[in-house]
């Protein structure tokens, strides 16, 4: 498929009569024209034309980045470099947000465009009304031959792709292989949601490493699975695993969006428990969708659109309640997929939950038995997909993957179960439960079904292992793994907030990302103005702009693991405070360390003895620590000998270890 929706050389693209250009760019292009469009395509066009033709090369405009959902009005490849010509036209002003706008193309091919990975980068903004400034080139610290945002108008646009040509070194652009080049991008979920849900399949949005099992391999393997349910009339339940980050919600939401056609009676819905990963999802998704109507001339209001996108991604409780009207009318979906499925309440947490709020003190089944009871009430077919995570659980109450299969093994047995075969790991606590199925007829183990490579960090896919390796304290383990993540994904640490704060807003460029984390049991940071306990609208904090107090841009308010287990940032820093500290015990055997875990009450520590509870502290740190896709750094706080409550000696241990294993220092 071409990527741009017209591509010349420069020499044919400066021969060629203007109008023709336009008519090729306007018959590419699927939705009505507006004006603006119109005017724009025909102000480029007519600028690029006399300035290009002091050059070789190919132009493209309209150039296509999947993963963002938008398209580069203009890139041109001259000799050795790659400019990403952004636009504005009739503007006097080169704008922050137009700023971000065009490095964010660049850093997109930089990072995901296989053979754009080596070139120099130049995205040059160009405000048709601004007025003539110096142009300067400069590059940021990571030295990756991608320049900040070069600022120009029409009279100065020569003058900066000379500066660039001379900048960098000699040699051409191979423009075929260039062409030719893979584009294999990693998007936020909060992307991916938005692709996806604007009609694109996962295929386009996603990386294709022959190492790893590919995104696509499972969602077809989902899709073979209720095709023949619903051809063969059976019920089905399927397990998919896999590690922090390898894209399980991602299958999810592409299944889902995949089965939506209600006329063919294959209608699907996204469910989750997980009450910011919903609203967070439904608004951005609203924005979008929004903004593109608006685009398009369309007359729409918010709320009709968030209608639409609560039919495709919902919070379980809604389905739940849903259900509960009637036992015995089935939901009018016949494909759930249910997120996050080893976080459903066991027996306990719902009949209390069902007394309390629902009134219904006769309830008594699980969560995942009700959720299957549910989808079983289809007199035909109906297919379950559950999404496990392994070493997430943050709640208590929360039933664990065994319970699905002990409500299968109890009650029913007519449902056809396809299984990873990972899901017999320790990690996801479902062993014992699996051995009932021995025996048993429909039980099918699939390799598919099992994404076994985090991808939410590009740069690196060892950074959930040395997660776990940090939390398992495996010294030698962890300083190995990170030798191999140094290049990649830097990781440094501090005891100073405030650099970190710097060096979050110096890693990051153009729109990235980036916030500050803490334990949701992080209560003695208040003296570093984090308060965990103020209430924050995850909506604001992921999807509001840099100029928004409430975005996660400000590095004021804080998330805990509750708030962004499912989500992720660019640039996180952790803030690690005395709540798991480290324990060093002697031994015959020499000095041992172990994790000592701790809860605040009114003004002490108190120690947790709950051996579910102290899982649930260490989870939260492995949420915490797997938050960023590009980079982190870690604030150990160092303490105040004079407040009983935070002392020096319940930080130095943890910042003695996490120097051991060779962070960089701060």
């Amino acid at each position: 498929m071409e990527r741009a929706y017209y591509s010349a050389s420069i020499e044919r693209f400066v021969a060629t009569n203007s109008d023709e250009i336009f008519g090729i760019l306007a018959g590419q292009d699927s939705f009505a024209i507006r004006p603006e469009n119109r005017e724009a395509w025909k102000h480029e066009i007519e600028i690029l034309k006399p300035i290009l033709s002091n050059y070789s090369g190919k132009v493209y405009f309209e150039y296509a980045i999947p993963r963002m959902g938008k398209r580069i009005d203009a890139l041109v490849v001259i000799a050795n470099v790659l400019f990403i010509l952004e636009f504005k036209v009739g503007e006097k002003e080169h704008t922050g947000y137009a700023r971000d706008q065009v490095w964010d193309y660049a850093l997109d091919l930089k990072n995901f465009h296989e053979t754009s990975h080596n070139l120099f980068i130049a995205p040059v903004l160009i405000a048709t009304k601004a007025s003539d400034k110096p142009i300067f080139l400069s590059q940021s610290i990571q030295n990756d031959d991608v320049l900040f945002p070069i600022l120009c108008n029409p009279n100065t646009l020569s003058l900066a792709i000379d500066n660039c040509l001379s900048y960098c070194d000699s040699g051409n652009i191979d423009i075929t292989a260039w062409e030719d080049g893979r584009y294999q991008p990693t998007p936020t979920i909060i992307e991916a949601a938005t692709v996806l849900y604007n009609g694109h399949s996962v295929e386009d949005i996603s990386r294709s490493d022959a190492s790893a099992i590919n995104l696509a391999e499972t969602s077809s393997a989902l899709a073979d699975i209720i095709g023949k349910s619903q051809r063969e009339g059976v019920k089905s339940i399927c397990f998919v695993t896999g590690v922090p980050g390898a894209g399980k919600t991602l299958v999810g939401l592409n299944i889902a969006n995949q089965f939506r056609d209600q006329d063919n009676a294959l209608y699907s819905v996204y469910l989750s428990g997980n009450q910011p990963l919903v609203s967070v999802l439904i608004e951005a998704l609203t924005r979008d969708k929004y903004q593109k109507e608006k685009e398009t001339g369309q007359d729409v209001t918010k709320g009709e659109i968030r209608k639409d996108v609560r039919s495709f991604i919902q919070i379980i409780h809604h389905f739940r309640d849903e259900c509960l009207r009637d036992w015995r009318r089935p939901p009018i979906e016949h494909v759930t997929l249910f997120d996050e499925a080893q976080r459903a309440w066991d027996l306990i947490s719902t009949r209390n939950f069902m007394a309390r709020k629902k009134n219904r003190p006769d309830f008594e089944v699980s969560e995942p038995e009700y959720l299957i009871s549910c989808m079983d009430r289809h007199q035909d077919w109906a297919v379950i997909v559950c999404l496990v995570g392994g070493g997430q659980e943050i709640n208590t109450g929360e039933a664990g993957i065994g319970e699905w299969i002990d409500a299968l093994d109890r009650t029913y047995r007519h449902w056809h179960i396809h299984i990873s075969p990972q899901l017999s790991d320790e990690e996801y606590a479902a062993a014992g439960s699996l051995d009932k199925l021995n025996g048993r007829p429909h039980v099918y183990y699939q390799n598919e079904l099992h994404l076994a490579v985090s991808m939410r960090s590009f740069r690196a896919e060892n950074v959930s292992l040395l997660v776990k390796q940090i939390l398992d304290l495996d010294v030698p383990g962890a300083s190995q793994t990170l030798d191999l993540l140094r290049d990649k994904y830097p990781i440094v640490i501090t005891r100073d907030l405030r650099k970190a704060k710097k060096w979050l807003r110096t890693q990051a460029r153009g729109s990235e990302r980036y916030g500050l984390v803490v334990s949701s049991q992080a209560e003695r940071l208040k003296p570093h103005a984090i308060f965990v306990k103020h209430e924050v609208n995850p909506v604001h904090w992921f999807l509001n702009d840099k100029e928004d107090v409430r975005s996660s841009y400000y590095l004021e308010d804080v998330a805990s693991e509750f708030m962004i287990q499912g989500l992720e940032l660019d640039w996180v820093c952790v803030t690690w405070d005395a709540d798991f500290r480290i324990k060093t015990e002697t031994s015959p055997e020499g000095n041992l360390q172990s994790w000592d875990h701790w809860s605040f009450r009114g003004d002490r520590w108190q120690r947790i003895l709950k051996e579910a509870r102290q899982q649930y502290l260490k989870n939260a740190y492995r949420v915490l620590l797997t938050r960023a896709r590009q980079g982190m750094v870690i604030v150990v706080p160092e303490g105040e000998p004079n407040d009983h409550t935070r002392p020096p000696e319940f930080y130095d241990p943890i910042w003695d270890y996490l120097c051991s294993i060779g962070f960089v220092v701060i």
